[in-house]
Formats: structure tokens, sequence, C-alpha cells
């Protein structure tokens, strides 16, 4: 039987649906004409000289479109100074290279999809770190499947349209984190490992790539594209920023919760009186995903503070993702070492974790620290659960990950369906203009994003199939994440009852309120530690 290549199949056009429309003239076109309407209101007025007529209401809104004017200004001009290539660079080259040897070897493993038996299971970690990388066939399907995954970063191109340079401009942009200059112009050790990246490759996908170059296919390289950003009205800004700290007011005064702050760490804390560090539930800590804040996740942490009273709850805030324009760091988002070392410091400050076992046995078994904490994170908050978990993995008791932009994200999905894919739907339109095209999201994702920390590998996942400890939601039809690879990957790690997945389930429907999926994750959190 003949063996169907699916990296050589043409990536579907798919049109615009009503959804898109509706979305564009309702929402998109209002918020966008804002701007340009308030600068021809201030021309018209001022050269009309109709500003000395107007009444009280005519001056209020001449004053509003000279604030939305002046503001347009100074979006502009920030706009203008993140948009230069990240001059950030990549970590420890012996990280990237064991991320990138992981990446090689991911899917080469001899794994049943389906998990195989779980209760047989005699090893913690099966899988692809033990596999060497030798020269596959082209026919191989472990190597069209990783060619197929892998042409997401060249935006669905056919494989074998993707030449020589643009696969080494790739390779080197997730080495390095830079433009790949001229060969001759490439020091000796960047030129030795740009060339042994590409032999790898060529051996894993079983393919050579062919020498030249096709300017039509043009390779993802996020930190040094240029930058999307569409502007906003600072009325649109005001409201959020006014809602969320409305919020925040109302669940430390309803809630008895505290806003603290750690070495600019902000998160909010409740901690009931009656709760017991030994015997209590553990803390549960929720890290949100990108969008508005705590007006998005409102309901999420509504509910949070009213069902779990007998244990203590921790928010972590992230304006940087949250539309938190006035917000002092909003440009300036914390590093993975920055976030999980101040995160891990407010843990062991309350008594919820220790950093290393380093006390006595029988002092650990009374001592609260040693149980660490529940965390929950939805979407782009799986990062810092990830890193948390490469970093301090004895800090997490238990772990629920909702939409998990984290696993498989080396196959770049999510980086291709949620900053360069054309939208065709009114959700990705949302999501476009509403989320991954605003100031401080593009500049976390577009300037601050880096591949090796942001990669979370089975193996890294504490208890990652105990289903009382690790707990996966995924949609099928998530227009973010590829759900249906992410799925195939955990079944093959023989997670089985710790996976909940919903083939109609879109991304972020497992929070939403009077959902299956919603009231799946509470029953989990609900459940008594092991």
């Amino acid at each position: 039987m003949k063996i169907v290549d699916i990296s050589e199949i043409a990536p579907r056009v798919s049109r615009r649906d009503p959804s898109f429309y509706f979305v564009l003239i309702f929402f998109v076109l209002p918020f966008w004409s804002v701007i340009p309407l308030a600068w021809a209101f201030v021309i018209y007025s001022l050269y009309t000289g109709r500003i000395w007529l107007y009444a009280k209401g005519g001056l209020a809104l001449f004053g509003l479109a000279l604030a939305e004017m002046y503001f347009s200004v100074y979006h502009y001009h920030l706009v203008r100074q993140i948009s230069p290539p990240t001059t950030a660079r990549r970590g420890d080259p012996l990280e990237i290279r064991t991320a990138y040897m992981r990446l090689l070897k991911a899917g080469l493993a001899d794994l049943p999809e389906d998990g195989g038996d779980e209760e047989s299971l005699d090893i913690s970690r099966p899988g692809s770190p033990a596999e060497s990388i030798t020269q596959l066939s082209k026919d191989d399907p472990r190597a069209i499947d990783f060619r197929n995954s892998l042409r997401n970063w060249f935006s669905l191109a056919p494989w074998s349209s993707i030449k020589g340079l643009e696969a080494r401009k790739w390779l080197y942009w997730s080495m390095f984190n830079q433009d790949m200059p001229a060969l001759e112009r490439m020091s000796p050790s960047h030129r030795a490992a740009l060339e042994e990246a590409v032999t790898l490759l060529e051996n894993r996908t079983g393919t050579k790539f062919p020498e030249g170059s096709d300017p039509s296919v043009i390779p993802l390289r996020l930190t040094i594209d240029p930058t999307f950003i569409n502007w906003r009205p600072v009325t649109f800004y005001a409201l959020v920023g006014l809602i969320n700290r409305y919020l925040k007011w109302r669940y430390i005064h309803h809630f008895g919760a505290k806003y603290e702050n750690r070495e600019n760490l902000e998160y909010l804390l409740r901690i009931p009186k009656e709760w017991d560090p030994i015997q209590g539930p553990t803390p549960l800590v929720f890290v949100h995903g990108l969008g508005l804040g705590l007006l998005q996740y409102h309901l999420l942490i509504y509910k949070l503070f009213c069902k779990f009273t007998d244990r203590p709850i921790l928010v972590l805030l992230q304006p940087q993702i949250s539309q938190d324009m006035f917000h002092p760091r909003f440009l300036a988002p914390f590093t993975r070492q920055q976030t999980v070392d101040h995160l891990a410091q407010v843990l062991v400050n309350l008594g919820w974790a220790h950093f290393e076992p380093e006390i006595e046995e029988e002092q650990i078994e009374h001592s609260p620290a040693s149980r660490g904490v529940t965390m929950l994170s939805h979407s782009n908050g799986t990062y810092v659960h990830a890193w948390m978990m490469k970093m301090y993995p004895g800090m997490l008791a238990r772990s629920c990950l909702v939409d998990p932009v984290t696993l498989c994200q080396w196959e770049g999905d999510v980086c291709y369906k949620f900053m360069y894919q054309p939208a065709t739907t009114g959700f990705q339109l949302v999501m476009r203009y509403f989320v991954s095209s605003e100031l401080g999201v593009a500049n976390l994702l577009q300037r601050n994003f880096d591949w090796v920390s942001n990669t979370l590998w089975f193996e890294e996942i504490p208890n990652a199939r105990d289903p009382t400890k690790t707990k996966y939601f995924l949609g099928g039809k998530d227009d973010i994440l590829n759900a249906e690879r992410i799925k195939k990957y955990l079944l093959s790690h023989g997670v089985k009852k710790g996976l909940w997945y919903d083939p109609n389930g879109r991304h972020g429907q497992a929070l939403l309120a009077g959902t299956v999926g919603h009231n799946e994750v509470f029953e989990w959190l609900s459940q008594p530690e092991a």
C-alpha cells in the first residue's frame, strides 16, 4: 500500500465564515475607527472654529477625542520602541542543544498511540529520550509525521518546497535568536553548530534540503519578524483597568483577600483563619492566560473563592498580558528565572513549600512545607506552570493544566495559529485583534519569547501519569493549539485517566461556568490529596 506523504499536502484555503464578518463589523471596526474618528473630529473642530460653539457635552467629547489623539501618538511611540528585533540572546548553549536533540527524538520511540496497558507500566518516564537519531528513510511514517508537524514553522508549505537557505535561517534563529548572517561572516562555532543541526534535521526528516532559496517560503522567526500590533482606544484600556481594579478591591473586601507585591511579583492571597496547614487541603495557586486579566477570569476566580473556603488561594497577577497599559511593568515582563524564583520564594515564605528537602525526614512528615501546592493554570499561564515544574518540581503537589500550550510547542502549531495564520472565523479574529496584536501581548510573545524555556517535555512533568496528582484538559476544536497532537503525545506516554478530552471543546471552554469541563476541573480540585 502506498504511503501518503501528508507533509506534501498544500494547506487548505479556508474561506471566511459569517462569524468573521459579524465580529469585524460589530466589534473590530468600531474599536479600530475610534482613533481616526477622534483625529478627524479634533481637526474639524479646530479648523472650522466650531470648538468655541460647543456646549459642555461637545467640549467633553472634544476633550475625549483629544485624549485619544495624544494617546495614539504615545502608542505609536511604544510600538516603535518594541519594533526592532530582539537583542536578547538564547540561554545556556548546552540547554539549547539538549532541547534541540530532545525535539528531534520526539516521536522516534515505538510507543503505542493508546498508551498501552496503564496498569502494567513499570517505568516512570518511557519514550523518546532513550532513542538514537539515525538516518530515516523518506517513507518512514515517523519521518513523514515529523516533517508534517515541523512545517508549521514555514506556514504549512509543502516540505519539499523548503530550501536550504530558509531551513538554515529558521534553525539559526531557533538556536541563537538572531537573523542568520552571511556564511563568511558567521563565527566558526556558530557555523559548525548550524551545520550539525541541519544534518541532524535531515536525518530525522529522511530528506535533504535542496540548495538555494525560495522567497515565497518564509520561516517563522517570532522574535525577529516584524511586529504586528493594532491600535486601540485609550478609553478601552482605561475601562479594562478600572474594572480590574474594582475586581481586585472586591476580592479584598468581600473575600478577605490581600494584595501583595514581592519584588514586583504581584498576587492576590487569601488564607482562611481556620485552615490547618498540616491536615487541611493544599493551597491553590492559579495562573491565568492572555487576555483581560481579572475581568476575563472573574467568574472562575469568584467560584474558586466561594467554593474553596477551607484552603488558601493565591492568584498570580500578570499585567503584561492583561492589557494593563498604565502599569509600570507593562512592557517589562519578568524572565523565566525571575518569575519562578520570586514565586518560589513567596511559597517558601508562606510556609507552603521548601526549596530543597534538606530537613530531617521526621521534620518533613510534620511540616506543611513538605506538601507543596496545587497549581491550576490556563493557556499562556501553563508556561509559568512549566517553569515551576522544570525548576522547582518538589513545590507542586498537584497540577491541573487547562489548554496547555506548553506541550508539543516545538511543532509550531501555537505560534502559527495564534500569531501568523490569517483569521477566517469570528473567534480567530477576536484572538488576532483583541489579544495577539495588543501591544503588551505582542511585546511578550514577539520580543520576549524563548521556545526552549517555554517547552515542556513529558519527562519534566512530576507525577505525569498519576491522575490524582496531574490532570490535563483539552478541547478538540481548539483554534490555538493542536489538541489532537497533544492528546496523542500524552496517550503515547501512558496518560489515560488523567486526560480529559472534549472533542467539541474550544479554547478556554473547560473554564466556562456550566460546561462539563468546568465541572470536571472543580471536581478534580476538590478531590482529597492522596
